[in-house]
């Protein structure tokens, strides 16, 4: 609302485009379509606390406070990082007496993550007596940051962060409201669209600027990089989106995406990630998800992370590169993996079996009575170079843990398996 003493045009553009109903929304259609939760919870004319979580500028102040025009609720809004437990207080005496004079209360909680756990607690008996109803805004993940009480009384709606169509249907009210199309040729705006990274805010301040440009010359991406400041983009080295994209390039390896490897990787030094992090994971990833396939993985990323830690970054994130061509294109096996944790799992379960006898060093004569070491059979001794003998407890049944795969180097591995299972049945037959 403008005053008596502000123009309409002196309005931010963001601000001045605020939607007024929530079908002038974009990109949230999953939410507010009249299938979609919110939908329908406005159809039942009962709107349930909620937490809203979704990257910046994706929309959630504004569909907290439309959501309170349209149930005729108090919009009572409220950020985490500026407010306390004495706010607090005063928030919910305010909606105490509203509530008894007859009209609820939508308290609208921004960045409510940074409220710790006993704050978040405070909110429980005022959600549970339908004092307020609560809408957080969080562009953490909720899981993390909420304590499971809260999250037991609220429901966590997912915002997506605008897609190219939502971008250029903001990118057409801006330039309705500033009565001139933007001097962009068409791989300019959609730079512009990937610089905004699903920021509609973004958008709406790049394209109030671009607007004090002169009608022409029309910018093409050079010259649209000379006049604006590139976007940092958008990466949390501490929060979600270090999970994510470290997720996305370890999954991307395991299914031979070597370009989409790349890429994932690129976006998170792009985002200031520390590229030893990076090496760790990739060598993790080498012995998890390659293992014997091709032993020569784990040597290749111990050389990379050598490389990094020799050069320092640009120059040793090269090596880092090219590990990650070699983690890409190497042949997949988790067979080592598998068989290590079906291992441990089976050490929990057994106990403290002992091994058997006959495996067993006899250092004393006492222990050469007993029987330690009896039976005994070196395996260099045999014609094969291999016994047959017996190496678990004698009270556990024989397991195979490493079941190698039929790729790479392992399928070699599988073959002298395979052969030694059948000498050790042929011994056990004689």
């Amino acid at each position: 609302m403008t005053t008596l003493f502000e123009k309409e045009e002196d309005r931010p553009l963001a601000e001045r485009l605020r939607p007024h109903g929530l079908d002038e929304v974009v990109g949230q259609g999953h939410l507010l379509a009249p299938t979609a939760p919110l939908g329908r919870m406005l159809a039942a004319g009962k709107l349930a606390s909620i937490i809203l979580w979704g990257p910046p500028g994706c929309g959630k102040t504004t569909i907290a406070r439309l959501l309170a025009e349209r149930t005729d609720l108090h919009f009572e809004p409220l950020s985490a990082v500026f407010s306390g437990v004495a706010d607090l207080r005063k928030v919910f005496d305010a909606a105490t007496k509203r509530k008894e004079a007859g009209r609820g209360t939508l308290l609208f909680v921004d960045e409510i993550h940074r409220f710790n756990r006993a704050q978040q607690d405070g909110f429980l008996p005022f959600v549970e007596n339908g004092t307020v109803v609560l809408v957080g805004a969080t562009t953490e993940n909720p899981s993390f940051e909420l304590n499971s009480a809260l999250l037991s009384r609220t429901q966590v709606l997912v915002l997506h962060r605008l897609d190219e169509a939502a971008l250029e249907a903001l990118l057409t009210k801006a330039e309705a409201a500033l009565g001139r199309p933007l001097p962009l040729d068409e791989a300019a705006r959609a730079a512009v669209k990937a610089m905004a990274d699903g920021d509609g805010r973004y958008l709406l301040n790049l394209a109030e600027d671009l607007a004090l440009l002169p009608p022409s010359p029309v910018l093409g991406p050079a010259e649209l990089a000379e006049a604006v400041q590139r976007r940092a983009p958008s990466y949390d080295k501490d929060r979600e989106g270090h999970y994510n994209l470290i997720s996305a390039l370890h999954k991307s390896l395991r299914g031979s995406d070597t370009d989409a490897a790349l890429y994932w990787m690129a976006r998170m030094l792009t985002g200031g990630e520390d590229p030893l992090f990076i090496a760790r994971r990739l060598t993790r990833f080498a012995v998890e998800d390659i293992g014997l396939a091709d032993p020569n993985a784990v040597v290749q990323a111990l050389s990379a992370w050598d490389v990094y830690e020799r050069l320092g970054s640009p120059e040793g994130e090269l090596a880092l590169a090219q590990l990650v061509i070699y983690l890409g294109t190497a042949p997949k096996s988790n067979a080592a993996y598998t068989a290590f944790k079906a291992a441990m799992k089976s050490a929990r379960e057994t106990g403290s079996l002992m091994p058997p006898k006959h495996i067993l060093n006899a250092p004393t004569k006492l222990m050469k009575e007993i029987g330690y070491g009896k039976g005994y059979q070196y395996d260099h001794d045999a014609p094969d170079g291999f016994s047959g003998q017996n190496y678990f407890p004698d009270e556990m049944p024989r397991r195979r843990f490493y079941d190698p795969v039929e790729r790479g180097f392992e399928r070699e591995v599988r073959k002298r398996l395979d052969y030694w299972d059948k000498l050790r049945a042929r011994k056990g037959s004689e």
